[in-house]
């Protein structure tokens, strides 16, 4: 990749201020990237051969493009890398061209990998692969029929998971690993996820200790403000750019193209590095979906 091609993709910015964490008395820190965001590995796939028949409902604007998709992807990879983590490149898989969403076919919770019903039934099938791989470092947990639930409901949040029920994940999908969560000792978040959007990841992250961001016009403060120290809204016309995902000492990679989050993440103290998703989201993708931070 040279130098050239890397900037037409990812974009730094640097802006200093004192954050305003607070302290919590730490049981112990082996959820991917909670308390300090460590993130310190990380399992993605390369882009679909047959990319352009990718699901798309809801930012997607043209067929998916799988050149440029995996444009973006290597990108993408490159900002994981440069934040110290590191990343595993699964290939892709022509029967499934959503396959690059690995976020979806499993869920990390102290070193095991609960692998879910996908909920979309056109996804099911892609979890074997995934399963493959993580079996040889995780213990593999699968739910039982029935169960439905995409990884992208999932956020970690500091000592909880944040649970999304949505159109892909549904109650009993929930309730099983809302169980397994709850007996490693973590709390757990169901939240309500409307129809307005796909995933809970889709229109929340949690950058660092303590903040939510959350996109307007689709949480409520009262599914946060009882957790969260701090919210930080984002307009609803850039709804897509709340998917981030934060690093130790306020880093924080986001999605290139939204001008008014960057400004508000700047303001609140944040070293951003930008990633060009346009291509990604043509297919319902954001930054998050592209990865399973496992460590």
């Amino acid at each position: 990749m040279t130098a050239l091609w890397k900037s037409s993709f990812l974009i730094y910015t640097f802006h200093d201020r004192i954050p305003k964490h607070y302290e919590r008395n730490l049981r112990r820190s082996t959820v991917p990237g909670a308390y300090d965001r460590s993130r310190k590995s990380a399992v993605v796939r390369s882009i679909s051969s047959n990319f352009s028949q990718a699901l798309s409902s809801y930012f997607g604007t043209k067929i998916p493009n799988q050149e440029e998709a995996q444009g973006s992807h290597n990108a993408y990879v490159t900002a994981l890398r440069a934040h110290g983590t590191e990343v595993t490149v699964l290939p892709e898989l022509s029967a499934f061209p959503d396959s690059c969403f690995v976020e979806d076919t499993a869920v990390m919770v102290d070193g095991k990998a609960i692998i879910p019903n996908m909920g979309h039934p056109s996804r099911e099938g892609e979890q074997q692969a995934v399963m493959d791989h993580m079996s040889n470092f995780a213990e593999i947990i699968q739910m039982p029929k029935g169960a439905k639930l995409d990884g992208g409901d999932i956020i970690f949040f500091d000592d909880r998971y944040l649970v999304g029920i949505s159109t892909r994940t549904n109650k009993e999908g929930a309730n099983f690993l809302s169980n397994f969560i709850k007996e490693d000792g973590y709390g757990v978040e169901l939240i309500n996820v409307p129809d307005s959007t796909l995933h809970l990841t889709t229109v929340c992250s949690s950058p660092r200790q303590g903040t939510i961001i959350a996109a307007e016009g689709h949480l409520t403060e009262n599914q946060i403000s009882h957790f969260a120290e701090e919210i930080i809204w984002i307009p609803n016309n850039e709804s897509y750019a709340s998917n981030t995902i934060g690093y130790s000492n306020d880093r924080l990679i986001v999605a290139g193209g939204f001008p008014k989050t960057r400004n508000i993440l700047q303001n609140e103290g944040f070293r951003l590095m930008s990633v060009d998703m346009e291509p990604i989201m043509q297919a319902d993708g954001s930054l998050t979906c592209l990865s399973i931070f496992t460590s």
